[in-house]
Protein backbone atom coordinates (compact mmCIF):
# COMPACT_ATOMS: atom_id res chain seq x y z
CA UNK A 1 0.00 0.00 0.00
CA UNK A 2 0.88 4.04 -0.24
CA UNK A 3 2.52 5.84 2.06
CA UNK A 4 -0.30 7.53 4.22
CA UNK A 5 1.92 10.82 4.64
CA UNK A 6 1.55 10.94 0.29
CA UNK A 7 -2.21 11.90 1.07
CA UNK A 8 -1.68 14.72 3.39
CA UNK A 9 -0.57 18.37 2.02
CA UNK A 10 0.20 19.70 5.33
CA UNK A 11 3.72 17.23 5.34
CA UNK A 12 4.42 19.20 1.94
CA UNK A 13 2.72 16.39 -0.66
CA UNK A 14 0.64 16.46 -3.73
CA UNK A 15 -2.18 14.52 -3.78
CA UNK A 16 -2.90 15.47 -7.17
CA UNK A 17 0.01 12.73 -8.12
CA UNK A 18 -1.65 9.78 -6.42
CA UNK A 19 -5.20 11.04 -8.49
CA UNK A 20 -3.03 11.54 -11.79
CA UNK A 21 -1.48 7.97 -11.36
CA UNK A 22 -5.27 6.47 -10.25
CA UNK A 23 -5.95 8.23 -13.80
CA UNK A 24 -3.29 6.18 -15.96
CA UNK A 25 -4.66 2.94 -14.39
CA UNK A 26 -8.01 3.61 -15.14
CA UNK A 27 -9.11 2.85 -11.87
CA UNK A 28 -11.21 5.08 -8.98
CA UNK A 29 -9.66 8.38 -8.37
CA UNK A 30 -11.88 8.87 -6.18
CA UNK A 31 -10.40 6.63 -3.88
CA UNK A 32 -8.31 9.60 -3.24
CA UNK A 33 -10.41 11.49 -1.69
CA UNK A 34 -12.15 9.24 -0.06
CA UNK A 35 -8.75 8.44 1.66
CA UNK A 36 -8.02 11.81 2.68
CA UNK A 37 -11.28 12.77 4.48
CA UNK A 38 -11.25 8.86 6.35
CA UNK A 39 -7.70 9.74 7.07
CA UNK A 40 -8.45 13.46 8.94
CA UNK A 41 -11.61 11.61 10.56
CA UNK A 42 -9.28 9.07 12.07
CA UNK A 43 -6.69 11.78 13.39
CA UNK A 44 -9.34 13.70 15.00
CA UNK A 45 -10.31 10.49 16.52
CA UNK A 46 -6.87 10.34 18.17
CA UNK A 47 -6.54 13.53 19.04
CA UNK A 48 -9.38 13.18 20.97
CA UNK A 49 -8.08 10.33 22.71
CA UNK A 50 -4.96 12.21 23.34
CA UNK A 51 -7.05 14.97 24.64
CA UNK A 52 -8.68 12.47 26.96
CA UNK A 53 -5.30 10.70 28.43
CA UNK A 54 -3.64 13.83 29.01
CA UNK A 55 -6.54 14.98 31.10
CA UNK A 56 -6.50 11.69 32.95
CA UNK A 57 -3.48 11.86 33.78
CA UNK A 58 -4.20 15.62 35.42
CA UNK A 59 -6.78 13.98 37.23
CA UNK A 60 -4.74 11.39 38.72
CA UNK A 61 -2.56 13.35 39.54
CA UNK A 62 -4.75 15.81 41.55
CA UNK A 63 -6.30 12.63 43.37
CA UNK A 64 -2.66 12.05 44.46
CA UNK A 65 -1.98 15.44 45.59
CA UNK A 66 -5.87 15.62 47.29
CA UNK A 67 -4.87 12.64 49.13
CA UNK A 68 -1.61 13.25 50.54
CA UNK A 69 -3.34 16.16 52.23
CA UNK A 70 -6.04 14.55 53.93
CA UNK A 71 -8.63 16.45 51.61
CA UNK A 72 -11.80 14.60 50.10
CA UNK A 73 -10.63 13.17 46.38
CA UNK A 74 -14.07 11.76 45.67
CA UNK A 75 -15.25 14.20 43.40
CA UNK A 76 -11.82 14.08 40.95
CA UNK A 77 -11.21 10.41 40.97
CA UNK A 78 -15.68 10.01 39.89
CA UNK A 79 -14.23 12.59 37.19
CA UNK A 80 -11.05 10.07 36.75
CA UNK A 81 -13.14 7.11 36.44
CA UNK A 82 -15.57 8.87 33.63
CA UNK A 83 -12.66 10.42 31.61
CA UNK A 84 -11.21 6.47 31.61
CA UNK A 85 -14.62 5.14 30.30
CA UNK A 86 -15.05 7.91 27.67
CA UNK A 87 -11.03 7.39 26.45
CA UNK A 88 -11.86 3.91 26.59
CA UNK A 89 -15.11 4.71 23.83
CA UNK A 90 -13.18 6.89 21.59
CA UNK A 91 -10.61 4.02 21.15
CA UNK A 92 -13.08 1.89 19.60
CA UNK A 93 -14.05 4.77 17.87
CA UNK A 94 -10.54 5.66 16.69
CA UNK A 95 -9.92 1.26 15.67
CA UNK A 96 -13.35 1.95 13.87
CA UNK A 97 -11.85 4.82 11.74
CA UNK A 98 -8.58 3.22 11.35
CA UNK A 99 -10.36 0.23 9.41
CA UNK A 100 -12.01 2.38 7.20
CA UNK A 101 -9.42 4.10 6.42
CA UNK A 102 -6.96 1.21 5.61
CA UNK A 103 -9.95 -0.48 3.73
CA UNK A 104 -9.78 1.71 1.48
CA UNK A 105 -5.98 3.06 1.23
CA UNK A 106 -4.74 -0.61 0.59
CA UNK A 107 -7.37 -0.36 -2.98
CA UNK A 108 -4.90 2.58 -4.55
CA UNK A 109 -2.42 1.14 -7.10
CA UNK A 110 1.21 1.90 -6.58
CA UNK A 111 2.41 5.37 -8.18
CA UNK A 112 2.97 4.61 -11.93
CA UNK A 113 5.91 6.53 -12.98
CA UNK A 114 5.92 8.71 -16.15
CA UNK A 115 7.62 6.22 -18.21
CA UNK A 116 5.02 3.69 -18.17
CA UNK A 117 2.81 3.69 -21.93
CA UNK A 118 -0.47 5.06 -20.68
CA UNK A 119 -3.52 2.74 -22.09
CA UNK A 120 -6.11 0.28 -21.10
CA UNK A 121 -5.54 -1.79 -23.91
CA UNK A 122 -2.83 -4.44 -23.77
CA UNK A 123 -2.99 -4.63 -27.27
CA UNK A 124 -0.82 -1.53 -27.18
CA UNK A 125 1.55 -3.14 -25.30
CA UNK A 126 5.00 -1.44 -26.53
CA UNK A 127 7.48 -4.00 -28.02
CA UNK A 128 10.98 -2.98 -27.08
CA UNK A 129 12.24 -5.87 -28.11
CA UNK A 130 12.71 -9.15 -30.44
CA UNK A 131 15.26 -11.94 -30.16
CA UNK A 132 16.11 -14.98 -32.00
CA UNK A 133 15.31 -16.81 -35.37
CA UNK A 134 11.76 -18.06 -36.22
CA UNK A 135 12.22 -21.66 -36.83
CA UNK A 136 12.16 -23.19 -40.66
CA UNK A 137 10.75 -26.47 -40.92
CA UNK A 138 11.39 -28.90 -43.60
CA UNK A 139 9.40 -28.32 -46.98
CA UNK A 140 6.06 -30.22 -46.06
CA UNK A 141 6.08 -30.64 -42.86
CA UNK A 142 2.98 -29.78 -41.14
CA UNK A 143 3.11 -27.69 -37.98
CA UNK A 144 1.07 -28.69 -35.15
CA UNK A 145 0.32 -26.73 -32.32
CA UNK A 146 1.57 -27.78 -28.57
CA UNK A 147 -1.80 -29.40 -27.74
CA UNK A 148 -1.19 -31.88 -30.84
CA UNK A 149 2.39 -31.98 -30.27
CA UNK A 150 1.83 -33.21 -26.50
CA UNK A 151 -0.70 -35.57 -27.66
CA UNK A 152 1.91 -36.78 -30.56
CA UNK A 153 5.31 -37.44 -27.74
CA UNK A 154 2.64 -38.31 -25.41
CA UNK A 155 4.83 -36.25 -22.67
CA UNK A 156 1.14 -35.62 -20.84
CA UNK A 157 -2.39 -37.31 -20.76
CA UNK A 158 -4.65 -34.44 -20.28
CA UNK A 159 -7.81 -37.23 -20.62
CA UNK A 160 -7.24 -39.16 -18.07
CA UNK A 161 -6.02 -35.73 -15.66
CA UNK A 162 -9.32 -34.40 -16.39
CA UNK A 163 -11.33 -37.74 -15.10
CA UNK A 164 -9.66 -37.64 -11.77
CA UNK A 165 -8.85 -33.97 -11.27
CA UNK A 166 -11.41 -32.22 -13.57
CA UNK A 167 -10.85 -29.39 -16.09
CA UNK A 168 -6.95 -28.52 -17.02
CA UNK A 169 -6.40 -31.36 -14.87
CA UNK A 170 -3.13 -33.47 -16.38
CA UNK A 171 -0.54 -36.24 -15.64
CA UNK A 172 2.92 -35.60 -16.89
CA UNK A 173 4.32 -38.94 -17.86
CA UNK A 174 7.92 -40.68 -19.21
CA UNK A 175 9.76 -38.19 -20.78
CA UNK A 176 7.46 -35.37 -19.64
CA UNK A 177 8.42 -35.36 -16.24
CA UNK A 178 12.46 -35.59 -17.34
CA UNK A 179 11.56 -32.61 -19.36
CA UNK A 180 10.18 -30.81 -16.78
CA UNK A 181 12.45 -31.56 -14.04
CA UNK A 182 15.40 -30.86 -16.76
CA UNK A 183 14.05 -26.78 -17.37
CA UNK A 184 14.19 -26.75 -12.78
CA UNK A 185 17.20 -28.21 -12.94
CA UNK A 186 18.68 -25.63 -15.54
CA UNK A 187 16.60 -22.71 -14.17
CA UNK A 188 17.82 -23.06 -10.78
CA UNK A 189 21.53 -23.78 -12.10
CA UNK A 190 21.42 -20.74 -14.20
CA UNK A 191 20.05 -18.48 -10.90
CA UNK A 192 23.36 -20.02 -8.70
CA UNK A 193 25.37 -18.79 -11.29
CA UNK A 194 23.79 -14.88 -10.90
CA UNK A 195 24.30 -15.46 -7.00
CA UNK A 196 20.85 -16.25 -6.39
CA UNK A 197 19.98 -18.37 -3.37
CA UNK A 198 17.34 -21.52 -3.88
CA UNK A 199 14.41 -21.44 -1.89
CA UNK A 200 11.16 -23.93 -1.84
CA UNK A 201 8.57 -22.06 0.39
CA UNK A 202 5.52 -23.79 1.39
CA UNK A 203 2.36 -24.19 -0.48
CA UNK A 204 -0.15 -22.75 1.94
CA UNK A 205 -0.21 -19.44 3.24
CA UNK A 206 -2.47 -18.11 6.34
CA UNK A 207 -5.27 -15.87 5.51
CA UNK A 208 -4.00 -12.60 6.65
CA UNK A 209 -0.50 -13.29 5.61
CA UNK A 210 -1.65 -13.93 1.93
CA UNK A 211 -4.12 -10.80 1.84
CA UNK A 212 -0.58 -8.95 2.78
CA UNK A 213 1.20 -10.49 -0.55
CA UNK A 214 -1.93 -10.38 -2.74
CA UNK A 215 -4.66 -7.99 -3.95
CA UNK A 216 -7.92 -8.54 -3.07
CA UNK A 217 -8.55 -9.41 -6.71
CA UNK A 218 -6.69 -12.46 -6.66
CA UNK A 219 -8.80 -13.79 -4.06
CA UNK A 220 -11.61 -14.54 -6.66
CA UNK A 221 -9.83 -14.71 -9.56
CA UNK A 222 -6.40 -17.12 -8.82
CA UNK A 223 -6.63 -18.72 -5.38
CA UNK A 224 -7.30 -21.63 -3.60
CA UNK A 225 -8.93 -21.85 -0.41
CA UNK A 226 -8.20 -24.83 1.75
CA UNK A 227 -10.82 -25.82 4.70
CA UNK A 228 -10.42 -28.89 6.87
CA UNK A 229 -12.98 -29.85 9.52
CA UNK A 230 -15.00 -27.37 11.48
CA UNK A 231 -16.46 -24.30 10.52
CA UNK A 232 -13.82 -22.02 8.72
CA UNK A 233 -11.45 -24.24 9.89
CA UNK A 234 -8.01 -25.01 7.61
CA UNK A 235 -6.47 -28.61 7.38
CA UNK A 236 -4.37 -27.65 10.69
CA UNK A 237 -7.09 -26.48 12.82
CA UNK A 238 -5.71 -23.73 13.01
CA UNK A 239 -8.86 -21.13 12.05
CA UNK A 240 -9.77 -19.10 8.97
CA UNK A 241 -8.84 -21.47 6.88
CA UNK A 242 -5.45 -21.24 4.41
CA UNK A 243 -4.74 -20.54 1.21
CA UNK A 244 -2.34 -22.29 -1.55
CA UNK A 245 0.06 -20.12 -3.78
CA UNK A 246 -0.22 -19.17 -6.71
CA UNK A 247 3.71 -18.24 -7.29
CA UNK A 248 6.34 -18.59 -4.74
CA UNK A 249 6.57 -14.82 -4.92
CA UNK A 250 3.62 -14.63 -2.24
CA UNK A 251 5.49 -16.62 0.70
CA UNK A 252 8.79 -14.78 -0.33
CA UNK A 253 6.85 -11.43 0.27
CA UNK A 254 6.35 -12.21 3.41
CA UNK A 255 9.81 -14.12 4.51
CA UNK A 256 10.95 -11.27 6.31
CA UNK A 257 7.50 -9.90 7.37
CA UNK A 258 7.75 -7.40 10.54
CA UNK A 259 11.75 -7.27 10.40
CA UNK A 260 14.84 -4.36 9.73
CA UNK A 261 16.90 -5.44 6.48
CA UNK A 262 20.60 -3.73 7.52
CA UNK A 263 22.36 -1.86 5.06
CA UNK A 264 24.93 -4.17 4.30
CA UNK A 265 22.38 -7.20 3.23
CA UNK A 266 20.39 -5.93 0.29
CA UNK A 267 20.60 -6.46 -2.06
CA UNK A 268 19.23 -10.05 -1.92
CA UNK A 269 18.35 -12.28 -4.90
CA UNK A 270 15.99 -15.43 -4.25
CA UNK A 271 15.59 -18.30 -6.36
CA UNK A 272 12.06 -19.29 -5.67
CA UNK A 273 10.82 -22.90 -6.82
CA UNK A 274 7.41 -24.14 -6.09
CA UNK A 275 4.35 -26.03 -7.48
CA UNK A 276 1.67 -23.38 -8.05
CA UNK A 277 -1.91 -22.88 -8.46
CA UNK A 278 -4.57 -20.79 -9.63
CA UNK A 279 -8.20 -21.53 -10.34
CA UNK A 280 -8.20 -18.89 -13.38
CA UNK A 281 -11.50 -17.83 -12.66
CA UNK A 282 -10.86 -14.73 -14.71
CA UNK A 283 -9.69 -17.20 -17.82
CA UNK A 284 -12.75 -19.48 -18.41
CA UNK A 285 -12.86 -20.98 -21.81
CA UNK A 286 -9.13 -19.80 -22.58
CA UNK A 287 -6.88 -22.50 -23.26
CA UNK A 288 -8.40 -25.21 -22.11
CA UNK A 289 -6.22 -27.78 -23.58
CA UNK A 290 -2.83 -28.60 -23.31
CA UNK A 291 -0.34 -27.67 -21.10
CA UNK A 292 -0.67 -23.76 -21.73
CA UNK A 293 -3.30 -22.78 -18.85
CA UNK A 294 -3.25 -25.54 -16.02
CA UNK A 295 -4.35 -24.66 -12.41
CA UNK A 296 -1.19 -26.76 -11.09
CA UNK A 297 2.27 -25.68 -12.16
CA UNK A 298 5.65 -25.83 -11.37
CA UNK A 299 7.39 -22.43 -11.54
CA UNK A 300 11.00 -20.54 -10.22
CA UNK A 301 10.58 -16.98 -10.03
CA UNK A 302 13.52 -14.15 -9.50
CA UNK A 303 12.63 -12.14 -6.11
CA UNK A 304 14.78 -9.63 -5.44
CA UNK A 305 15.34 -6.84 -2.57
CA UNK A 306 17.11 -4.22 -2.74
CA UNK A 307 16.90 -0.85 -1.23
CA UNK A 308 14.83 2.81 -1.74
CA UNK A 309 17.50 4.76 -2.43
CA UNK A 310 17.96 6.37 -5.80
CA UNK A 311 17.96 4.21 -8.90
CA UNK A 312 18.59 0.47 -7.12
CA UNK A 313 15.52 -0.97 -7.17
CA UNK A 314 15.28 0.36 -11.50
CA UNK A 315 18.24 -1.19 -11.89
CA UNK A 316 17.83 -4.56 -10.69
CA UNK A 317 14.34 -4.73 -12.86
CA UNK A 318 16.43 -4.25 -15.69
CA UNK A 319 18.60 -7.57 -14.49
CA UNK A 320 15.75 -9.65 -13.65
CA UNK A 321 15.12 -9.14 -17.15
CA UNK A 322 18.34 -9.47 -18.77
CA UNK A 323 18.72 -13.39 -16.75
CA UNK A 324 15.41 -13.96 -18.12
CA UNK A 325 16.26 -12.81 -21.62
CA UNK A 326 19.21 -14.81 -21.42
CA UNK A 327 17.11 -18.01 -20.15
CA UNK A 328 15.03 -18.44 -23.19
CA UNK A 329 18.34 -16.99 -25.39
CA UNK A 330 19.95 -20.19 -24.28
CA UNK A 331 17.20 -22.11 -25.17
CA UNK A 332 17.13 -20.40 -28.49
CA UNK A 333 13.55 -19.66 -28.13
CA UNK A 334 12.87 -16.80 -30.08
CA UNK A 335 10.87 -13.90 -28.21
CA UNK A 336 9.71 -10.29 -27.49
CA UNK A 337 9.70 -7.93 -24.66
CA UNK A 338 7.00 -5.68 -24.12
CA UNK A 339 6.01 -2.66 -21.57
CA UNK A 340 2.81 -3.36 -20.34
CA UNK A 341 0.71 -0.23 -20.40
CA UNK A 342 -0.86 1.21 -17.21
CA UNK A 343 -3.80 -0.16 -17.28
CA UNK A 344 -3.07 -3.46 -17.64
CA UNK A 345 -0.61 -3.22 -14.08
CA UNK A 346 -1.59 -5.42 -11.61
CA UNK A 347 -2.09 -2.69 -7.94
CA UNK A 348 1.35 -3.46 -6.27
CA UNK A 349 3.33 -2.90 -9.96
CA UNK A 350 4.78 0.49 -10.49
CA UNK A 351 6.49 -0.87 -13.59
CA UNK A 352 5.99 -4.48 -15.45
CA UNK A 353 7.68 -5.56 -18.78
CA UNK A 354 6.28 -9.03 -20.32
CA UNK A 355 8.58 -11.64 -22.10
CA UNK A 356 6.81 -13.47 -24.57
CA UNK A 357 7.47 -16.84 -26.64
CA UNK A 358 7.27 -17.22 -30.57
CA UNK A 359 4.77 -20.06 -31.09
CA UNK A 360 5.04 -20.97 -34.58
CA UNK A 361 1.44 -22.83 -35.25
CA UNK A 362 -0.47 -20.05 -33.94
CA UNK A 363 1.84 -17.61 -35.21
CA UNK A 364 1.87 -15.40 -32.41
CA UNK A 365 3.68 -14.43 -29.21
CA UNK A 366 2.85 -15.56 -25.73
CA UNK A 367 3.50 -14.45 -22.46
CA UNK A 368 6.30 -16.78 -20.78
CA UNK A 369 7.61 -14.06 -18.33
CA UNK A 370 6.64 -11.03 -15.94
CA UNK A 371 8.65 -8.78 -14.21
CA UNK A 372 7.70 -6.08 -11.78
CA UNK A 373 8.88 -3.95 -9.55
CA UNK A 374 6.63 -3.11 -6.25
CA UNK A 375 9.12 -0.13 -5.19
CA UNK A 376 8.18 -0.19 -1.51
CA UNK A 377 4.16 -1.18 -1.99
CA UNK A 378 4.10 -4.45 -0.90
CA UNK A 379 7.32 -4.08 2.12
CA UNK A 380 4.86 -1.20 3.64
CA UNK A 381 1.89 -3.56 4.20
CA UNK A 382 4.37 -6.49 5.57
CA UNK A 383 6.55 -4.06 7.99
CA UNK A 384 9.84 -4.75 5.90
CA UNK A 385 12.01 -1.88 6.88
CA UNK A 386 15.41 -0.51 5.81
CA UNK A 387 18.04 0.03 7.90
CA UNK A 388 18.21 0.15 11.39
CA UNK A 389 15.36 1.44 13.94
CA UNK A 390 16.23 5.25 14.72
CA UNK A 391 13.53 7.53 16.69
CA UNK A 392 14.55 10.18 15.19
CA UNK A 393 14.06 9.73 11.50
CA UNK A 394 11.63 8.55 9.16
CA UNK A 395 10.72 4.75 8.49
CA UNK A 396 12.61 3.70 5.21
CA UNK A 397 10.79 0.34 3.54
CA UNK A 398 12.73 -2.21 0.89
CA UNK A 399 11.68 -2.22 -2.60
CA UNK A 400 10.65 -5.40 -3.86
CA UNK A 401 10.85 -7.33 -7.69
CA UNK A 402 9.49 -10.42 -8.61
CA UNK A 403 9.81 -12.29 -12.12
CA UNK A 404 9.07 -15.33 -13.80
CA UNK A 405 12.51 -17.26 -15.11
CA UNK A 406 10.18 -20.22 -16.06
CA UNK A 407 6.94 -21.37 -15.99
CA UNK A 408 7.93 -24.88 -16.81
CA UNK A 409 4.70 -26.30 -18.62
CA UNK A 410 4.07 -23.39 -20.19
CA UNK A 411 7.42 -22.70 -21.65
CA UNK A 412 7.65 -26.91 -22.38
CA UNK A 413 4.34 -26.26 -24.60
CA UNK A 414 7.25 -23.02 -26.40
CA UNK A 415 9.81 -26.21 -26.64
CA UNK A 416 7.51 -28.43 -28.20
CA UNK A 417 6.22 -25.96 -30.97
CA UNK A 418 9.86 -24.42 -31.89
CA UNK A 419 12.07 -28.00 -31.73
CA UNK A 420 9.32 -29.84 -33.42
CA UNK A 421 10.92 -32.34 -36.10
CA UNK A 422 9.07 -34.50 -38.61
CA UNK A 423 9.33 -37.41 -36.73
CA UNK A 424 9.50 -36.11 -32.40
CA UNK A 425 10.39 -33.07 -30.77
CA UNK A 426 14.33 -32.00 -30.26
CA UNK A 427 15.21 -31.50 -26.78
CA UNK A 428 17.40 -27.94 -26.39
CA UNK A 429 21.01 -28.80 -26.26
CA UNK A 430 21.26 -26.92 -22.71
CA UNK A 431 18.48 -29.58 -21.23
CA UNK A 432 19.82 -32.59 -22.74
CA UNK A 433 22.68 -33.08 -19.96
CA UNK A 434 19.49 -33.88 -17.65
CA UNK A 435 17.70 -35.85 -19.74
CA UNK A 436 19.81 -37.91 -21.50
CA UNK A 437 17.99 -38.15 -24.71
CA UNK A 438 18.10 -35.81 -27.93
CA UNK A 439 14.29 -36.31 -29.30
CA UNK A 440 11.42 -37.12 -28.16
CA UNK A 441 9.42 -39.26 -30.70
CA UNK A 442 6.19 -39.23 -31.59
CA UNK A 443 4.43 -42.82 -30.49
CA UNK A 444 2.98 -44.26 -33.70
Amino acid sequence: MLDINLFREEKGNDPEIIRESQRRRFADVDLVDEVINLDKEWRQRQFEVDGLRTEFNKLNKQVAKLKISGADASEVIQQAEKNKQDAADKEKEVGDAYAKLKEKLVKVGNLVPDSVPVSNDEADNPVIKVWGERPVFAPGQKVLNHVDLVEKTFIADNRRGAEIAGGRGYFLRGHGVLLNQALINFGLQFLRKRKFTPFQPPFLMRKDVMAKSAQLSEFDEQLYKVTGKGKDKDVTGEGDGKYLIATAEQPLCAYHMDEWIPLKEVPKRYAGYSTCFRTEAGSHGRDQLGLFRVHQFEKIEQFCITSPNENDSWEMLEDMMKNSEEFYQELKLPYRVVEIVSGALNDAAAKKYDLEGWFPASGTYRELVSCSNCTDYQARRLEIRYGHKKSNEETKYVHMLNSTLTATERTICCILENYQRENGVEVPEVLQQFMEVELLPFRQ
